[in-house]
């Protein structure tokens, strides 16, 4: 059997959903998983998310990628006041989500975290990352980091270009025409009323809105298929993710 590989989507502490997924596509060992991160700030299980990403670094061949939201939470793992943006974006129901994790476990918690990657390119060139780069010249030449984690000009770019140009044009985006396929999460399908992955030029944006009442996604990058959790909000009754 070929190696599969496979994207997912934005997790936001939502441990059911990605259980529920990850037993849809029923990886096997040799299969790749790539987590384009947010694996926490949202449902109440981030602590208990991460617990369980380490659990399947162990067993399965995982790239996972440093979203905005682990950055925050890296950030007071390693012992600094809370940003209060973060506290208003979800960080609130991940430190609540830490009170039962002893100081051992948040240190390997930490570790792992320190670990995660800003992007990846695979052997057919397509990259992985969670929102984009600014440079002209990829990722590689990035001048500000922060962009592999927060940037929307990426997606927002494909968005205004997708069906208007020939990939061949002098006008087409030079940092979409860098890789041949682009992987990002960020910023929610649902934003634009889709709650399924969606795709514009040779950019593929997975984060389906499971923070929010969306679900979460996991692409097969070869076939394109996809499969899906439950709506969130489903899965989480008695809470409201980062809905406001």
């Amino acid at each position: 059997m070929n190696a599969r590989t496979f994207v997912i989507g934005d997790t936001h502490g939502a441990l059911k959903a990605l259980q529920q997924v990850l037993e849809k596509i029923n990886p096997q060992q040799h299969d790749l998983l790539i987590f384009l991160g947010d694996y926490v700030d949202g449902w109440s299980e981030s602590a208990q998310i991460i617990e369980y990403l380490m659990e399947l670094d162990e067993v399965y061949n995982c790239i996972f990628i440093k979203g905005n939201h682990d950055v925050w939470c890296e950030s007071w793992l390693s012992d600094a006041p809370p940003d209060q943006t973060w506290l208003f974006n979800g960080g609130r129901s991940t430190i609540a989500s830490y009170e039962a994790i002893d100081a051992a476990q948040r240190k390997k918690h930490l570790a792992f975290f320190n670990r995660m990657r800003h992007y990846y390119v695979d052997d057919q060139n397509r990259l992985f990352i969670h929102a984009g780069f600014s440079s002209m010249h990829g990722p590689d030449k990035e001048h500000y980091e922060s962009n592999y984690s927060w940037d929307r000009t990426l997606w927002e770019v494909a968005l205004a270009t997708d069906g208007n140009l020939n990939k061949t044009s002098k006008l087409y985006p030079k940092r979409l025409s860098l890789f041949n396929e682009i992987y990002i999460g960020h910023t929610p399908t649902v934003h634009y009323d889709v709650d399924i992955p969606m795709q514009a030029c040779n950019v593929w944006n997975v984060d389906t809105g499971s923070a929010f009442t969306g679900k979460l996604s996991a692409l097969d990058v070869d076939t394109k298929e996809h499969w899906q959790s439950d709506t969130v909000l489903s899965l989480y009754p008695n809470e409201t993710g980062r809905n406001k």
